[in-house]
C-alpha cells in the first residue's frame, strides 16, 4: 500500500505530466468580410445616341455590395448550412472561401485544403469523357495522379454511370454531372468540402448515398459547407447554419433554429412546403 507521502508524490507527478488538450481551430473563420462588385446599367445604345452614351459610360457604373461585414466560424468536422433567398450572397460567399474571389475588406482564414463543388462539375472539361474528367477533376484540386488512381474505382462505383463514363461530358444531363462531380470531390480526401446545390440533381436513393458519405467524411474531420434551397436537406445534414439576407448575416446558430426562423419570416410564410422540398 502506498504511504501518504508516496501518494502525494504520485499525484504531483500526474499533475505535472497532464496538460489540457490543444484547442482545435475552426476550419473556416470569416471576419468582417466584404465583397464588392462593379457593374454597369448601360444598355446597348442606338447609333443615334451612341456618342452620347459613350460619354456617359463612366457615370453608369455602380457598385454592388454582395457581402457586407459577414462574420462567423465553421467548426472542424461539422456540416454547416448556408441559406437565404436568391441574391442573398450565398454563392459569392462560397467563391470567396474557395479563393476565387478576393475580399474587398475583412479576412478569411481557412485551415485545410478547400475542395469546391460550386455549380455542377467545376474543373471538368465537357469535351472529355467522364473517365478522363475523374483524373482532371483530381488534378484541379491539387492531387497528384497516384493519389487519384488510388480512389479511381471507388469514384466509378459511387457515380454509377455505367457506359456513360466513356462518353464526352457534353452529352451528360445535369444529374449525371452532379453524380460524377460529387463522387470525385467526396472520394479524394477532402478537408473542406464546399457544395453549392450539387445534391439537388439526383433521385432520393442518390441523395441518401450522398448523405451517408457526408456523415462518413465528417467522422474523418472533413468540414462540409453546403448551400441548398431544399431546406429539409440542410436540416437533415447540418449542425449549424447561417441565414444571409442582402449580403448580411440575418441569423447564425443551431441549424434547426435558423431554418425555422427563415421559414417563419414574412416573405416565406406562403412558401413553406416548396422551401422544404429538396429541389
Amino acid at each position: 500500500m502506498l504511504s501518504d507521502s508516496d501518494l502525494m508524490a504520485t499525484q504531483m507527478d500526474l499533475a505535472t505530466d497532464w496538460s489540457a488538450p490543444a484547442e482545435v481551430s475552426p476550419a473556416v473563420i470569416l471576419d468582417d468580410l466584404w465583397i464588392r462588385y462593379r457593374t454597369t446599367t448601360e444598355a446597348a445604345p442606338s447609333i443615334k445616341h451612341g456618342i452620347g452614351a459613350f460619354r456617359e459610360y463612366s457615370r453608369k457604373k455602380r457598385y454592388v455590395e454582395a457581402l457586407r461585414g459577414v462574420s462567423f466560424e465553421v467548426p472542424v468536422g461539422s456540416v454547416f448550412g448556408v441559406i437565404g433567398h436568391n441574391g442573398a450572397g450565398k454563392s459569392t460567399l462560397f467563391r470567396a472561401v474557395s479563393g476565387i474571389l478576393a475580399p474587398t475588406k475583412g479576412s478569411i482564414t481557412v485551415t485545410g485544403r478547400v475542395t469546391p463543388l460550386l455549380a455542377l462539375g467545376v474543373g471538368f472539361n465537357r469535351e472529355l469523357t467522364g473517365r478522363e474528367n475523374i483524373l482532371l477533376g483530381g488534378l484541379a484540386i491539387g492531387l497528384d495522379p497516384e493519389e487519384i488512381m488510388d480512389h479511381y474505382e471507388e469514384i466509378v462505383a459511387f457515380a454509377d454511370l455505367g457506359e456513360a463514363l466513356d462518353s464526352p461530358m457534353r452529352t451528360y444531363s445535369s444529374g449525371m454531372f452532379g453524380r460524377l462531380g460529387f463522387a470525385v470531390a467526396a472520394h479524394l480526401n477532402p478537408e473542406i468540402l464546399l457544395i453549392d446545390e450539387a445534391l439537388a440533381a439526383g433521385d432520393g436513393r442518390y441523395k441518401n448515398r450522398c448523405m451517408d458519405k457526408l456523415y462518413e467524411l465528417c467522422g474523418l474531420d472533413c468540414t462540409v459547407m453546403i448551400i441548398s434551397h431544399g431546406l429539409s436537406l440542410i436540416k437533415a445534414l447540418a449542425d449549424r447554419a447561417v441565414w444571409l439576407e442582402d449580403g448580411l448575416v440575418k441569423k447564425e446558430g443551431e441549424c434547426a433554429d435558423i431554418v425555422d426562423a427563415y421559414l417563419s419570416s414574412d416573405d416565406m410564410s406562403e412558401a413553406d412546403d416548396a422551401a422544404m422540398e429538396d429541389l
